[in-house]
């Protein structure tokens, strides 16, 4: 059988720069994509060829239009599940398809209305912290912000800020060794030798025991709490009407912690960077604001601030919180020329694609109107924010009311400056920010 992969990258290059792209892969992707076009493939020794890409229609044929050929690395499945369990994020084949549409409806837009009366009020607590006339990294904060949202939106929590708290450090501590363990397989006997696994995994089951007795709480309870736990505890799966066990349970609820709450953070301190360093865009967004009538609903602000929602979007392009996801082949597969070998590892860099000139027009500038009706269309075959295809990010609405609702509250009360131009990016497993530094000056 004759395979037909994109030019390929020998190895050693690969292997000589191995430090440094293992602190920071976006420079080597950039120059592979300019030396090579819109894909290129590296073939390891004793290993299958991977294929790197930031084309869109191989995007839209590995996550939509040929997804049963393709299953998430182990990456994805195999070190993430072992701390977060198996949940929407890390499942696959008919036991994701399974939870999926069970716990879809929870997501449906006339559920999230209930959500956004908890997320609105959580969103104005958490900015009555806000440090005021003085140089501020604003990453730990919208970090706060974001993981108190997911926490209230799931739990309704009104007391046990302690238990809350417990709950975020581990799932952080936890997060940072994942990245760890990822970049740095060499490590793997260092890291069980010196106990770090087992400290780690003991971690994992002190947050589930947390969570655990939280819906054991609940389950005697005979309270509406118009939260997500509730909405997943009556959820029922459609072959045997029964539902979610504990462990079913535990294991999404941490899939949301984990995969809702620093994303958002991301996203929204990447939107206020950009926001601050665009005066002209920062005006309109006020302008907006400005308009919206006291005592209007959360959803009723939402539905009005369109230029806010456009803002957060193309903040989203420049800087994808999901930069980069992969997929394994299953079988042989052809597209766009190429003929692949099943066990083909191919990564798509969302960050790479959100910045190809082939679809965009000044694609490093920071222009919100590429997101109006009339640009929208053309647009959204090379816009993936949330990924593609049924894989899906399952929150997208409701990460996108809550920036929505964060941008209103937060700019309806302060005017932002920045001290820095450029930020800095650390492509971990999500896109982090590095050095976003603001000033919050009260609005007259």
């Amino acid at each position: 059988m004759t395979y037909r992969y994109p030019n390929k990258l020998p190895f050693f290059q690969l292997f000589l720069r191995s430090s440094s792209i293992t602190r920071n892969p976006i420079p080597f992707h950039k120059e592979g994509f300019s030396k090579h076009g819109s894909s290129f493939a590296i073939k390891p020794p004793f290993a299958k060829t991977v294929m790197l890409t930031r084309d869109a229609e191989i995007t839209k044929h590995i996550l939509q239009k040929n997804h049963r050929n393709y299953n998430k690395s182990k990456i994805q499945t195999k070190f993430l599940s072992k701390y977060v369990g198996k949940g929407l994020l890390t499942a696959s084949g008919d036991y994701w398809l399974k939870q999926r549409r069970l716990i879809q409806p929870a997501f449906h837009k006339e559920k999230l209305q209930k959500l956004v009366v908890i997320m609105e009020r959580t969103i104005q607590k958490q900015l009555e912290n806000i440090p005021e006339n003085q140089i501020t990294d604003t990453y730990p904060i919208m970090n706060e912000l974001a993981f108190h949202v997911v926490a209230k939106s799931l739990f309704n929590y009104s007391s046990d800020e302690n238990t809350m708290h417990r709950l975020q450090k581990i799932i952080e501590t936890l997060q940072d060794f994942i990245i760890r363990e990822i970049r740095q397989p060499h490590k793997k006997w260092w890291y069980k030798m010196t106990g770090m696994i087992q400290k780690h995994m003991e971690l994992v089951y002190e947050s589930r025991s947390i969570i655990h007795k939280i819906i054991e709480e609940r389950r005697k309870s005979n309270e509406n709490h118009d939260d997500l736990l509730d909405m997943l505890l009556k959820a029922k799966y459609e072959d045997d009407g029964t539902s979610m066990t504990n462990d079913q349970l535990i294991d999404e609820i941490l899939i949301f912690f984990v995969a809702g709450h620093e994303t958002t953070a991301n996203a929204l301190t990447f939107t206020f960077h950009l926001l601050a360093t665009n005066p002209e865009a920062c005006q309109k967004v006020i302008a907006e604001i400005d308009t919206i009538e006291e005592g209007l609903s959360a959803m009723g602000k939402i539905e009005k601030l369109t230029y806010v929602k456009w803002c957060i979007e193309e903040s989203m392009r420049l800087y994808p919180p999901a930069w980069i996801t992969d997929r394994v082949a299953i079988e042989d597969d052809s597209f766009a020329g190429y003929h692949i070998e099943k066990g083909t590892m191919i990564g798509v860099s969302f960050y790479e694609l959100h910045r190809n000139e082939q679809y965009w027009e000044r694609p490093n500038d920071f222009i919100p109107e590429r997101f109006s009706e009339e640009s929208r269309k053309k647009n959204a075959a090379y816009y993936f924010p949330f990924g593609a295809g049924p894989r899906m990010c399952i929150g997208n609405g409701f990460a996108v009311y809550e920036m929505i609702l964060t941008v209103y509250s937060l700019l309806k009360k302060y005017a932002i400056k920045s001290v820095e131009k450029d930020i800095q990016i650390a492509p971990l497993i999500t896109l982090k920010p590095l050095g976003a530094t603001l000033k919050f000056t009260k609005r007259m």
